[in-house]
């Protein structure tokens, strides 16, 4: 979120409350996804989604895989 702060609103639609958490800095988005019971693939789109829109030229999935990304809760 600090990288791409325009995502903060896609985490609160989610109802994940990262912002502030003292954990969010040690989990992936497939750990948020499970711990708050959240499909991860629906979560990690919206966030693809929003940053793609915000930064056009930034790649938001290469050289990821599963459970990996560069986007932290």
């Amino acid at each position: 979120m600090s990288r791409y702060p325009e995502t903060i609103g896609v985490f609160l639609d989610f109802r994940l409350h990262c912002i502030g958490c003292p954990i969010s800095g040690f989990h992936t988005l497939a750990d948020a996804a499970l711990e708050h019971g959240v499909s991860e693939a629906a979560l990690r789109a919206a966030i693809e989604q929003t940053v793609a829109q915000s930064c056009p030229r930034v790649e938001t999935r290469s050289g990821f895989g599963r459970g990996a990304s560069r986007f932290r809760s």
